[in-house]
């Protein structure tokens, strides 16, 4: 398939029907593993997997929305305000099972307008509607007050994010497709970065750049641009300021966002100006830890066989594994950053997941110069195919880019 963000008449693109279809009937084969009887989502990626419907960034950390979804049945949506009415407009496949939404907002409505007991009250029924007394619910985000509630009930609660987690694991072929997609935006982004780096640019200036090409060619939410730069490449800030960027400095970004609710996580580093030996050197570590580790995802193989190629934290000069986590590291991508698998030293050598056809994730490596001028950090997303693996990110980074100061 080619990658176009338009559907056309006489190509086969992403299929969205069989693309909602996949992943409900992936999520009803999650329960059936996991022996539940029903989910009860609240997390936004989780919601728009099982529903095919999204709010935008602002819903993202105030639980507005959610969905419950009967082992064997089809899921139920819980939607904000009049979203309700565009949704029975504009979403068909889930047009006669939406509602109104009894959320409270993470406890800013008053907890005497009793929207915890309208919600248990709706949530209840369907319970008994579908015979599930005394059944056994998985739950992925929760907050004291309705935890409180639910424990009051006969049902037995379990983890529902590690549910959703499992029926997330391996992508279907639309799946890739946009995941894709979304990594082609960022292709440009980079492309657009390097033709306006230059020493008295800020930071958060290639933020703004970044923002504005991923926007225009389609992008649906851009959670994140880290920009480091200079004296802030090490040790690792993981975030951006309003810095003025000098000659002679090092700049990695990361740049994470969504086509169609499908995320990248992406690192890129660049020079402005003339870098030091030293530099160089950690470039090249970087770049060699990261292709020995893409060189063992092949089905079969296991986290731990990528975990071994990376460096200990001891000879990067940190106390422990966990003070170095995320520095060298894999996790999986899909509609959130993090998924399965979740690769790192700290716990993949002594409990690996075996790689399958159909895993995507990213993997990352990092290094800093040994004389402090800079740091290096690149990241690939991978794909796990019958064969071995396909690289969906880009962006040249077999060698340092360096740009004229």
């Amino acid at each position: 398939m080619e990658f176009g963000t338009m559907a056309f008449d006489s190509e086969i693109r992403v299929d969205f029907d069989r693309l909602r279809r996949d992943r409900v009937a992936k999520a009803e084969a999650a329960m059936q593993r996991a022996d539940v009887d029903a989910l009860m989502v609240f997390d936004p990626n989780n919601v728009r997997y099982l529903t095919s419907t999204f709010l935008g960034e602002w819903s993202r950390d105030k639980l507005a929305r959610y969905s419950i979804m009967p082992r064997g049945g089809q899921p139920l949506l819980f939607d904000f305000g009049s979203a309700v009415a565009a949704k029975k407009k504009t979403s068909p496949w889930i047009a006669d099972r939406v509602f109104p939404t009894s959320s409270w907002m993470r406890g800013s409505v008053p907890r005497e307008a009793g929207f915890q007991e309208e919600f248990m009250a709706f949530f209840m029924n369907t319970v008994k509607e579908n015979g599930l007394e005394g059944g056994k619910i998985g739950i992925d985000l929760i907050d004291v007050t309705l935890l409180e509630l639910l424990q009051k009930e006969n049902l037995t609660l379990v983890d529902g994010q590690d549910i959703m987690l499992d029926a997330r694991r391996v992508k279907t072929q639309d799946e890739i497709h946009l995941l894709d997609g979304a990594a082609s935006m960022v292709d440009a982004a980079y492309s657009a970065v390097v033709a306006n780096l230059h020493a008295g640019i800020r930071e958060n200036e290639l933020v703004a750049i970044v923002n504005d090409v991923l926007y225009r060619l389609g992008s649906d939410q851009v959670e994140a641009v880290n920009v480091v730069s200079g004296p802030r490449c090490s040790p690792h800030p993981h975030y951006f300021t309003d810095r003025i960027i000098r000659p002679d400095e090092t700049v990695f970004m990361d740049i994470m966002h969504s086509y169609n609710g499908y995320r990248t996580c992406y690192y890129r580093t660049f020079q402005v100006g003339e870098a030091s030996k030293p530099l160089h050197e950690a470039y090249k570590k970087t770049y060699d830890w990261l292709y020995a580790s893409i060189e063992q995802v092949k089905p079969g193989n296991t986290t731990a066989d990528i975990a071994r190629t990376w460096p200990t934290a001891e000879s990067l000069g940190f106390e422990s594994e966990a003070a170095c986590f995320g520095l060298q590291f894999g996790h999986g991508i899909g509609m959130s950053i993090w998924e399965k698998p979740v690769i790192s030293r700290r716990f993949s050598l002594d409990t690996p997941t075996v790689l399958e056809e159909g895993m995507v994730f990213a993997l990352e490596t990092y290094c800093a110069a040994s004389d402090g001028s800079g740091a290096a950090r690149i990241e690939e997303e991978i794909v796990v195919t019958a064969t071995g693996h396909k690289i969906i990110t880009r962006y040249p980074c077999h060698e340092l880019i360096c740009v004229r100061a």
